[in-house]
């Protein structure tokens, strides 16, 4: 029978998925067959997609790349594949969002924040002891080089301002807006849906604190404008950033863009 295997065709006369597993690796190999991790043997039939991942060993781009469809479906994967988002600010809410977008394959990347890694960051921002003093913009990019180096990134250390929205972010689909201050993300949002008629734009606003998860939500205000956050909670004395808080409103962005490049969007 022909099945699809790391994402290569292949006539086989093997009857099982690990009966596959058994000629082509070891039996402390993942096997995932049509999408799904199997951990008990499963009969094959014609036009089967299997995946066959070592343990421990980066696959190739080809084979990554069979992966990654496997877990998301074809046609999710090649929309994600196809997408162009840019990140500002690389705080708690940006460098997370960075890590989810690059896990789930987002084709192209661009990070701008101007400042560096300092101790105060590390209690919810996705870097580490190794990165304090450097430049957010490269420290980041480096992880996720560690998490797909086949997806392209592109970076720019500068600070945003009215006047260089247009060439920092001209080209990209969305941008996703990650700043801590208010004036910072008015500028940003306004100058954008003024300048750049195709771009649509996902902000974070309101998840300081330690109030209920629940209270997060993503909003679509304006036509090209999706907000998430509890549009209240914002840092001041005795209500400081936390990482869980911050990861949740993070997750809620990174998954409207994940809607938007498949084109779930919100009503």
């Amino acid at each position: 029978m022909r099945i699809t295997l790391n994402g290569k065709e292949l006539d086989t006369v093997c009857q099982t998925a690990f009966e596959v597993r058994e000629q082509s690796g070891s039996a402390t190999d993942i096997v995932i067959l049509n999408g799904f991790q199997i951990a008990n043997d499963s009969k094959l039939s014609e036009n089967d997609v299997l995946n066959i991942i070592r343990k421990g060993v980066m696959p190739d781009e080809e084979e990554l790349e069979s992966m990654m469809v496997a877990r998301h479906t074809p046609y999710v994967h090649q929309q994600l594949k196809n997408g162009k988002v840019a990140i500002a600010g690389l705080g708690g809410l940006g460098s997370n969002i960075a890590v989810m977008l690059a896990r789930i394959g987002v084709g192209q990347l661009l990070l701008v924040d101007f400042d560096i890694v300092e101790p105060s960051n590390l209690n919810r921002q996705s870097y580490y002891v190794s990165h304090l003093g450097r430049h957010k913009t490269t420290a980041l990019k480096e992880q996720i080089e560690q998490i797909n180096p086949f997806i392209k990134v592109e970076i720019k250390t500068v600070k945003i301002t009215e006047d260089n929205v247009t060439e920092l972010f001209a080209g990209y689909d969305i941008i996703c807006e990650a700043f801590d201050k208010a004036d910072q993300k008015s500028i940003l949002i306004n100058s954008a849906l003024e300048q750049l008629p195709q771009v649509k734009i996902v902000s974070g606003s309101g998840m300081a604190g330690y109030d209920s998860s629940n209270l997060i939500q993503t909003r679509k205000l304006m036509n090209r404008l999706y907000v998430c956050g509890d549009l209240e909670n914002a840092a001041g004395v005795g209500k400081g950033l936390m990482a869980p808080r911050v990861s949740i409103c993070a997750g809620h962005q990174a998954n409207m863009i994940l809607r938007i490049l498949i084109g779930e969007e919100e009503v």
